[in-house]
């Protein structure tokens, strides 16, 4: 969920207009914050600084800095002169670095414990994720509900658990995925955990109007929500069906009433099936029109008038049978037989010499006969 810095590797002016803000990434990019730069250091993307926290300090990575942070500020509403800004108390040292990490450690076992507890105590939410403040005085604890959730009890629990300043933080699933990331089933990484930072409503009619087989196991995602990659090409879908016309679901003709199957945006047809038959007319906008016009007239034309659709695909040429008889010499295989017969000849003849060149050479003993 990084944003790429186009500006990066140019020269910018030094100018007391220059954007004091510093955009910092937690978890792996799993949670953004800013924060006001009030040091006379300058920071790059990567760079780990100690910033303010609630009573101590934390640490985090620079994700974003210069004047692409004053749009992200003014996409998010956020004014720059706000007092709200936390500042960045100076660049991270080894000490805060090793202490930042120490802390990390405990959110594993933590969120195991977490969980458990929330199961003892029966309530109906989940526990996606801890996260720690550097120096272990705050513990963050993002979780999921369907409802409203009473943890007045759990917060007291968690505190005397972990000895930290508990805060709730409620998410939802699709907030999970992007926290989690994953593979989508694209073969790529997930939208939400790489770039989409809005989450915009998916319903089922996003799938219709792009003739998707409303299969709630393929249009669902990881979150288990409807896919929000269903609304990429919506636009272009709704642009393109504005040519069709409506409500022509049925067609009379002389064979019957022809019903509407499909409609396919990149060639401009409609698909109809007529009763009593298993096969389908692709029939152009024109001439869906025409029939339509005539069957308010009254008239029932004869034909639908189908299209003839051509494959572009190349056909494969197929082989054609072709006669070798006699052109393969069989004296040629007969001697080609007869020199493998002679080369496994040659060992057996050869060891029979040798064992009887060793019986002639061998000493006659006396006594023996």
């Amino acid at each position: 969920m990084n944003v790429y810095d186009w500006l990066q590797n140019l020269p910018m002016p030094e100018t007391d207009a220059d954007c004091r803000i510093v955009e910092v990434s937690f978890n792996k990019g799993s949670r953004k914050d800013y924060f006001r730069n009030n040091t006379l250091h300058y920071f790059e993307k990567g760079d780990y600084v100690t910033l303010e926290g609630v009573s101590g300090f934390d640490v985090g990575e620079v994700s974003l800095t210069g004047e692409l942070v004053r749009l992200q500020l003014k996409k998010k509403g956020i004014r720059e002169e706000s007092e709200e800004i936390k500042k960045i108390l100076r660049p991270a040292s080894e000490r805060d670095i090793d202490t930042w990490r120490h802390t990390k450690s405990r959110e594993k076992e933590a969120l195991i414990r977490s969980r458990a507890i929330a199961k003892q105590l029966k309530l109906d939410m989940k526990i996606s994720e801890v996260e720690f403040q550097a120096d272990g005085r705050k513990a963050t604890f993002f979780y999921i509900a369907d409802g409203r959730v009473d943890f007045r009890e759990l917060i007291k629990v968690y505190a005397a658990e972990f000895k930290v300043k508990v805060e709730m933080r409620q998410i939802g699933a699709r907030q999970e995925s992007a926290k989690v990331g994953g593979i989508g089933s694209c073969g790529r990484e997930l939208c939400c955990s790489t770039w989409l930072t809005e989450f915009k409503s998916v319903n089922t009619a996003a799938a219709r109007y792009q003739n998707l087989s409303i299969n709630q196991t393929k249009l669902s995602g990881q979150c288990g929500r409807l896919k929000c990659c269903l609304n990429y090409e919506l636009d272009t879908y709704l642009d393109a069906l504005q040519h069709f016309p409506d409500n022509c679901d049925t067609l009379q003709v002389a064979k019957g009433t022809a019903t509407l199957i499909k409609k396919d945006i990149f060639k401009n047809l409609m698909w109809y099936m007529l009763p009593d038959s298993s096969k389908q007319y692709p029939l152009s906008i024109e001439r869906v029109k025409k029939i339509k016009a005539l069957n308010q007239q009254g008239i029932i034309p004869d034909e639908l008038e189908a299209v003839e659709i051509s494959s572009s695909k190349p056909k494969e040429a197929e082989p054609e049978f072709v006669d070798v008889v006699g052109q393969i010499s069989l004296r040629s295989l007969e001697k080609a037989d007869r020199k493998r017969k002679q080369k496994q000849q040659r060992p057996k003849q050869q060891k029979k010499g040798n064992h009887q060149q060793r019986n002639q050479q061998r000493p006659n003993h006396p006594g023996k006969k």
